[in-house]
């Protein structure tokens, strides 16, 4: 059992990896950080965390395992602080999407602190977001993904690797993170954005077609109901990998449109069968 665990954000991801340490019996004290008080003080009361503040050092000191769900645009500068603040012996990972950035910081901060940092991504989320949506339940049967380097301290993986198997996880990967990030990419980022793409497509096309929207249009376009903001951090991040992932997915839309222009049935009907059969295989 973890003596303390430090969640640092407490909105959907963070409330949840709080919210399932509790109901898991991982850590015998879950202290829950943020900049409001009052945004995070939910968590107290429900009893998801014993203690809520806004003093990073101070909580941090104390921490066996710190898990960081801020923003991703947040946390390479919110890391610099948690390198100050903790001791030789605190884990620390996080939820972030992207990864090489961040890993990369990682490495330049544990060349003058004793930071022990193994990157993370659960693979698991909801269109939702905040404390409100969070659920001891999220990680239940989800993939993640873990990044570690070769100054990796192997005892830190592999504690990272059962806090995530501890929460529910079926499946815990070790990816380098420039692999993660291209993987992510075709995986995650590139279906929000094309999802995106679709709702606005519809709207520039036929307004009025939203009218007679049924549960295909919904199941496949849920997720453009996402926030804004974090998906614009995430794109950015990631622009590099997304951009090539754009390129594909080009690339396919226009091998498909040009069967449809010819009228060609057969090679359409060989198309989607292939693509078909590999959507089935997906497991």
């Amino acid at each position: 059992m973890i003596r303390r665990l430090a969640v640092v954000g407490l909105g959907l991801l963070g409330g949840s990896v709080a919210k399932a340490a509790r109901a898991h019996g991982v850590a015998a004290e879950i202290a829950g950080v943020g900049r409001d008080p009052a945004r995070i003080d939910a968590a107290r009361r429900d009893g998801t965390v014993d203690v809520v503040t806004t003093d990073l050092a101070a909580t941090l000191r104390d921490a066996d395992l710190v898990v960081l769900a801020t923003p991703v645009r947040t946390l390479g500068r919110l890391l610099e602080d948690v390198a100050r603040a903790v001791g030789p012996e605190t884990i620390v990972t996080d939820v972030g999407s992207t990864k090489a950035a961040l890993v990369a910081v990682a490495g330049r901060l544990a060349r003058t602190y004793p930071l022990r940092f193994v990157g993370s991504h659960p693979m698991a989320g909801s269109e939702q977001s905040g404390y409100a949506h969070a659920r001891a339940d999220l990680f239940h049967g989800a993939t993640v993904i873990v990044t570690p380097t070769e100054t990796s301290v192997p005892a830190a993986v592999k504690t990272v690797t059962a806090f995530w198997e501890a929460l529910g996880a079926t499946r815990v990967l070790a990816l380098d993170p420039d692999t993660h990030d291209r993987a992510v990419a075709a995986i995650s980022h590139l279906p929000h954005l094309a999802a995106f793409a679709l709702v606005d497509a519809v709207e520039r096309l036929e307004p009025g077609a939203f009218d007679v929207a049924a549960r295909g249009f919904r199941d496949t376009t849920r997720i453009a109901a996402s926030d804004a903001t974090m998906w614009e951090e995430i794109f950015l991040a990631n622009r590099d990998a997304l951009a090539a992932g754009l390129d594909a997915f080009r690339a396919a839309l226009a091998d498909l449109e040009h069967l449809i222009t010819a009228g060609d049935s057969a090679g359409l009907r060989t198309a989607l069968a292939r693509i078909k059969a590999r959507r089935e295989a997906l497991r």
